[in-house]
């Protein structure tokens, strides 16, 4: 592992989300801080704007609470990036898809190929299509030609967790009608698949 230099600038590691009844949003914070907790790394958290089928208003420039809306720069100056989405019928919310579509000209111009990155999500049930929401956040970084993480065996959770948490990504069980909270598993997954994330970025962007 490198020594890192106090002059050289933090690796920032851009976390997106979109999320509803706000548990996405607590896998990104524990997210952001497994990256946080990486000497040289700093998490940088952004979510997208809902859409609609009925616009009439445009949506504030920035939202009421949470973080701020994100920018195609953004994208195009993070050394890595964590995608995160509540299960849409198996797939990622149409807010998140709506603005991956916008990205086509970072893809033209390879603005995101080879820098890592890792994806997560929250269901409502327990096969709710936690895994194939998380592949089919993968979709659109593999075009961008990034290097896609996941989480491996080696971390004790994956094995003892008995709601979220899967090799393909972080992910949370919410269980209608209970408070919306992560458990000890899930958390921790979180964290460690931040932390490897920005490690990753690291050891691709430094010498």
């Amino acid at each position: 592992m490198p020594v890192l230099s106090p002059l050289l600038p933090l690796v920032d590691i851009l976390v997106l989300y979109y999320s509803r009844q706000g548990a996405t949003r607590l896998l990104a914070d524990a997210v952001a801080h497994g990256i946080d907790g990486v000497a040289g790394a700093q998490a940088r958290l952004r979510t997208v704007p809902p859409v609609s089928a009925v616009v009439t208003t445009a949506e504030p420039p920035v939202p009421d609470a949470g973080a701020p809306y994100v920018e195609l720069s953004d994208l195009e100056q993070c050394g890595g990036l964590a995608v995160g989405s509540p299960t849409r019928f198996g797939n990622m919310a149409a807010p998140l898809k709506h603005f991956f579509d916008s990205t086509s000209g970072l893809w033209l111009s390879g603005a995101l190929a080879g820098k890592p990155a890792a994806v997560f999500t929250s269901t409502s049930s327990l096969h709710g299509g936690q895994e194939a929401t998380l592949l089919s956040m993968m979709l659109p970084l593999l075009h961008h030609g990034m290097l896609v993480l996941g989480i491996p065996y080696t971390e004790p959770d994956l094995h003892a967790t008995a709601s979220g948490g899967t090799p393909y990504g972080a992910s949370h069980l919410g269980r209608n009608g209970a408070p919306v909270a992560l458990t000890g598993e899930e958390r921790r997954l979180a964290i460690a698949l931040g932390a490897r994330l920005a490690r990753s970025a690291l050891a691709l962007g430094r010498p």
